[in-house]
């Protein structure tokens, strides 16, 4: 397996789910850092029984499509695999250099996407895009509309939908661990978001329902703070309209915090609200901060972008993307309720037990794996 998504520590518990399946003997190739508009991430050695996590290096490190991995081709030479697993969407150009070696090799390939808008790319990328289709024997989509993306551009291979990681329901549960900051009753009611701090993830419109659900609130109510966790570009504009909004006391910027801490900040705050917006490049994917906090049992408010609302399913609230009032709305109803916010927080940890575990995730991965080898080999029973 290549993949850069696999540094996140919290991450790595799918690849011991998946080593511990019959007939699975698994090398994981890494890169010892990524950086994105978020910052950098460093490989985390959390979760690598079972396994072998082999480092290599990269080039062109945070250009997503161009990244590249100078040494891939002896590091697959070294592992010897049956089968290629590429963690990158097909229009990538470290995906071109794994499948052709694959292909060259007559090893069977995959590639993974999260793509769920209907995009046209220009010279290389449409040419590497088409060589990927070509040369990859299935691929796994994170999401239905990823899926429905590539049947669009004529993907003839199959198609599964699996989201690329799950959660572990040990690290993230009630009360796992505790609160990552000090809490008491003058508090009051603690909200929290996670993710990047970048103007596609809606974060001003969430200080705005907040300025307006200050605004609309009866005497008596709960005052309330906000937790915001992750790190980008937008931090000073947002710490400014913060302050201009007079929330300055009642907001604070904690920085990024590792996954393995992630229960922690659950343990923090009473609601997670993920308040993402569609741009004409961009839409939700999945939300995995979203089946985190469910797992935890903490109440989720999400927006109507992208995958959002098939991820919550019944166990959380939802608000049209960019509606401010409407998220005010559901902030104060979730904040009045504290019936129906135990109770999405039951249904949430029941819904991620259901579909969102490292050991489901893995299992439908093998699935996939045991189809592919039975095609690569005429006659298998």
């Amino acid at each position: 397996m290549l993949s850069k998504a696999v540094i996140v520590g919290a991450y790595q518990r799918k690849l011991e789910e998946l080593a511990r399946l019959p007939g699975v003997e698994l090398v994981v190739l890494a890169p010892p850092a990524w950086r994105d508009s978020r910052g950098e991430t460093h490989l985390e050695r959390v979760y690598t029984a079972g396994y072998e996590l082999r480092v290599i290096p990269i080039a062109l490190n945070g250009h997503f499509h161009t990244h590249f991995y100078p040494r891939l081709g002896s590091a697959l030479r070294a592992a010897r695999p049956d089968l290629v697993h590429v963690d990158e969407e097909p229009y990538n150009l470290a995906t071109w250099q794994a499948l052709r070696w694959a292909a060259g090799r007559q090893r069977p390939a995959l590639f993974f996407t999260w793509q769920n808008l209907l995009r046209r790319y220009p010279p290389p990328f449409n040419w590497i895009e088409r060589h990927s289709y070509r040369h990859s024997a299935h691929a796994i989509a994170g999401n239905q509309e990823a899926r429905q993306v590539l049947l669009a551009k004529g993907y003839a291979r199959p198609v599964t939908v699996i989201p690329q990681f799950g959660i572990d329901p040990q690290l993230f549960q009630r009360d796992a661990q505790p609160p990552l900051l000090a809490r008491s009753p003058e508090d009051g009611l603690t909200v929290g978001y996670a993710g990047g701090l970048v103007p596609e993830k809606g974060v001003e419109d969430l200080l705005h329902a907040l300025a307006i659900a200050r605004q609309q609130a009866a005497a008596g109510e709960r005052p309330w703070r906000l937790l915001l966790a992750g790190g980008g570009a937008q931090q000073p504009a947002l710490e400014a309209l913060a302050a201009q909004l007079g929330l300055g006391r009642q907001v604070s910027f904690l920085g990024r915090i590792s996954s393995t801490e992630m229960p922690a900040f659950f343990a923090s705050i009473d609601l997670l609200v993920l308040p993402s917006r569609t741009t004409p490049a961009w839409k939700e994917q999945f939300g995995r901060v979203l089946v985190e906090a469910m797992a935890c049992q903490t109440p989720v408010i999400g927006s109507d972008s992208g995958e959002i609302p098939h991820v919550i399913g019944d166990a959380g609230l939802i608000f049209p993307e960019g509606e401010r009032e409407a998220l005010a709305g559901q902030l104060r109803r979730l904040a009045g309720d504290a019936a129906l916010a135990a109770e999405l927080g039951q249904r949430g940890r029941s819904r991620v037990l259901a579909h969102f575990t490292q050991e489901r995730i893995a299992a439908a991965t093998w699935q996939v794996y045991q189809q592919m080898l039975a095609d690569a080999t005429p006659g298998q029973p």
